[in-house]
């Protein structure tokens, strides 16, 4: 598809476009006059993760091209929960709960949309809490059928693999699509965006525009990316990679970019950088130990992205002087323990990674010990009885686990 409107041409060469609703006469009225479109967030914890980037770069890039990105947050909707792309019935949060997540989450959307000018962010708590069940029955509840959402993945997923899907959730569809309706006619808004597993509730959006307010929208969503074994981006087997700096360290943020599968590099330069096309294209050639560069450019701008330039310089020297110059850095995360200790064996190999937060349980560093995947000071620790003694002539030793995560333990 070739695209006239400088948004569209945009995502559209990044890769963002994977289902539509009308999206040439979109391009036509995107051509002509600046318009509203939005982005849906539950806001089930305090943070947003990596799974969440691809809309938040759809928002950048909208308010990037002078249009007014709407970031709105599920203050409403994330009491009842979203059945979509879920294997199970979500807990369900406290108000209070949830407006602490929000307060939260400002940060982040203030760096990928300029809420000081155009955007905004909004809560569909504002006008769902107001709601009279009754009359939202009559007006809307009329209007979007049973036999339509079964035939929606995320509602046939659940019901293939005989997983509960309460009425609760059932209403979540119909106030996703009033939400449209609302900023439709509230803020203009003609556009929804999000992942491909939000399709059923962008179409019912869109269906319940043109019943209700009589005017045509549009809707937008992108593919889901996922990790090597099928699950959705932004958790993996050490825990989610929050894009809160309060959450996890921008070094470990950098290194998540800097150690992802070769074959996403180019994907990702795409869709999580503002590098010119151009200059990924360039990149994306790169092959073998050369793409090594590629992966270091990357983690560096989708951490300035997330983090600020300062933060991505930071993380960049701190992950050159660890991994390539074999510097000890102080920068690194650092606990101290006793000499004492060492000798009686009362501090271990597990208890420094663990009190290092370096892994998560102390079977699982076993298990990297067997499979040789801990160094110390850069080289790979076999001691099958777990002490340190070794190391007690020294004030400080450097442990890795992997390529990813390393600390210091200072000896005193």
């Amino acid at each position: 598809m070739n695209f006239k409107s400088e948004f569209l041409n945009e995502i559209n060469q990044r890769g963002f476009i994977y289902q539509n609703i009308e999206i040439n006469d979109l391009d036509k009225v995107m051509l002509k006059n600046k318009i509203s479109g939005y982005i849906g967030f539950d806001i089930t914890s305090d943070s947003l993760h990596v799974g969440s980037l691809t809309q938040l770069m759809l928002l950048h890039w909208l308010d990037y091209y002078g249009h007014q990105s709407i970031g709105l947050v599920g203050g409403g909707t994330t009491l009842i929960g979203d059945p979509s792309g879920k294997d199970e019935t979500r807990k369900i949060l406290s108000k209070n709960d949830i407006d602490k997540n929000i307060d939260n989450i400002k940060n982040t959307f203030s760096k990928f949309i300029n809420l000081k000018k155009n955007s905004l962010i909004i809560n569909n708590y504002d006008w769902l809490s107001g709601l009279n069940y009754i009359d939202f029955l009559r007006e809307f509840g009329s209007k979007i059928t049973l036999n339509r959402m079964l035939t929606f993945e995320s509602v046939k997923n659940r019901l293939d693999r005989e997983q509960p899907l309460t009425i609760l959730e059932f209403n979540y569809m119909l106030l996703q699509a009033y939400d449209f309706v609302y900023l439709n006619k509230n803020f203009n808004c003609i556009l929804q965006m999000g992942g491909s597993d939000q399709w059923g509730n962008i179409l019912s959006g869109v269906d319940l525009i043109k019943k209700i307010n009589k005017k045509n929208a549009f809707g937008i969503t992108s593919p889901l990316i996922t990790n090597s074994d099928g699950s959705k981006m932004g958790k993996t087997a050490d825990g989610a990679i929050w894009l809160s700096k309060n959450k996890i360290s921008s070094l470990d943020f950098f290194q998540f970019w800097r150690n992802v599968n070769d074959k996403n590099v180019s994907k990702f330069l795409y869709l999580f950088t503002k590098l010119p096309i151009e200059e990924i294209k360039k990149l994306s050639y790169l092959k073998d130990k050369e793409i090594n560069e590629a992966k270091k450019i990357l983690a560096y701008e989708v951490t300035k992205i997330v983090r600020g330039k300062k933060d991505a310089e930071e993380a960049l020297e701190i992950a050159n002087n660890t991994f390539n110059s074999n510097i000890i850095d102080q920068r690194l995360p650092n606990i101290s323990q006793k000499e004492i200790d060492i000798i009686s064996d009362n501090f271990t190999i597990l208890d420094a990674v663990e009190k290092l937060n370096l892994v998560k349980s102390r079977s699982e560093i076993k298990r990297l010990i067997k499979s040789e995947g801990i160094k110390v000071n850069d080289k790979l620790y076999k001691n099958n009885n777990l002490s340190l003694k070794e190391y007690l002539g020294l004030k400080e030793i450097k442990i890795a686990v992997g390529k990813k995560r390393v600390g210091i333990l200072k000896i005193t």
